[in-house]
């Protein structure tokens, strides 16, 4: 009995691949029908249902007449996964400003290297900020990120761009991952969100990929009285 995966399947985790891995970009041309046809000995039927859940899963962009090209992949996880704060109170017709309480570079602890794919001791970048809206804070933003993927953070206005939009510019988002849970906030947290220490806020662990390399893990703290998670799923 036969084990090898439905040919559809190989065209697609090929190309899978090579995005994944950041040797196809943002609008690279993907191999034509005809070459994927010939490469894989399959007919230009199951080229075409591997292209088209390509299409749809939002990693290709089919344009008739063109061709294949990478989609734009930070615009397709900002969408499903990864939300920029300041989007966010833009949308809802508000003014987003941000403090920058920390910017440094630092020795990774052996969590936060294990979290990056580092070493314990590799340099990190460290930053902390606080958000608000209209003037009142909705979020305390505590991130470290992998000096390969964005040589330049640290010199990064954060005050005009947030760290998460420009790490969606420097290192496009492969793969992101994010977990929440109600916690009660740090004696620090709790001063710059202006809350009591003992309300609950939602905090939101996110890690993202770009490539061959974690991006950045960031803890973000959301006062519970001044904020909700919601988001919808399609069929």
């Amino acid at each position: 009995m036969s084990h090898m995966k439905p040919a559809y399947l190989r065209v697609k985790q090929f190309i899978q691949q090579h995005i994944s891995t950041g040797e196809w970009r943002t609008g690279d041309v993907v191999p034509s029908e005809a070459t994927l046809m010939q490469q894989f000995g399959i007919s230009r039927m199951t080229v075409n249902r591997a292209l088209s859940e390509l299409s749809a899963e939002g990693l290709v962009k089919r344009v008739q007449g063109l061709g294949t090209f990478v989609a734009e992949l930070h615009r397709i996880s900002s969408n499903l996964t990864i939300r920029d704060i300041q989007e966010e109170v833009v949308e809802r017709g508000h003014v987003h400003s941000a403090r920058l309480l920390l910017s440094q570079e630092e020795k990774a602890s052996a969590e936060v290297a294990h979290s990056l794919g580092l070493a314990a001791g590799d340099s990190v970048f460290h930053t902390t900020l606080v958000h608000l809206e209209n003037g009142v804070p909705i979020q305390f933003e505590d991130r470290y990120v992998n000096p390969a993927v964005s040589p330049g953070y640290l010199d990064t206005n954060f005050i005009n761009i947030t760290p998460t939009r420009h790490l969606l510019k420097e290192a496009p988002l492969t793969e992101a991952s994010y977990s929440i849970e109600a916690c009660l906030p740090t004696a620090e947290q709790a001063r710059y969100l202006d809350v009591s220490p003992q309300e609950a806020c939602l905090v939101m662990a996110r890690r993202t990929v770009s490539g061959r390399h974690v991006a950045s893990v960031a803890r973000l703290v959301y006062p519970g009285s001044r904020y909700s998670f919601a988001g919808k799923f399609q069929a």
